[in-house]
């Protein structure tokens, strides 16, 4: 199954609206549709993990301890950190690449930190 994407707050929305204008049938939920706006990153994880949807998200500095954190207890489908400094394109395109190039079951527990 193909990966299902969810913006974690600090996500960029831009972001979201490029992939998705890019790639229409990608499934990319923002934060607002999420719930998670104003969540502490544990809830946030949580979330995702429920939805069965890959987390996207620019914080580098305490997101991937949390995630950490959360596999050990329990699956995750995934987590992509994106650096505030990439490009909006280039953020778009890797993700479009990641979507195309595997699916759900290869995310597991897994973290990605782009550009790839």
């Amino acid at each position: 199954m193909k990966i299902r994407f969810q913006a974690d707050a600090d996500l960029n929305q831009i972001i979201v609206l490029a992939t998705i204008r890019n790639e229409p049938a990608i499934d990319f939920q923002t934060s607002f549709a999420g719930g998670l706006v104003g969540l502490k990153d544990k809830d946030v994880l949580a979330l995702a993990a429920k939805d069965k949807r890959v987390l996207v998200t620019h914080d580098r500095r305490t997101m991937p301890k949390y995630f950490y954190e959360f596999i050990t207890a329990d699956k995750s489908p995934g987590l992509i950190v994106i650096p505030q400094y990439l490009s909006i394109a280039s953020a778009v395109e890797n993700l479009i690449l990641l979507w195309s190039a595997t699916d759900d079951s290869e995310w597991i527990n897994r973290i990605c930190f782009l550009p790839l």
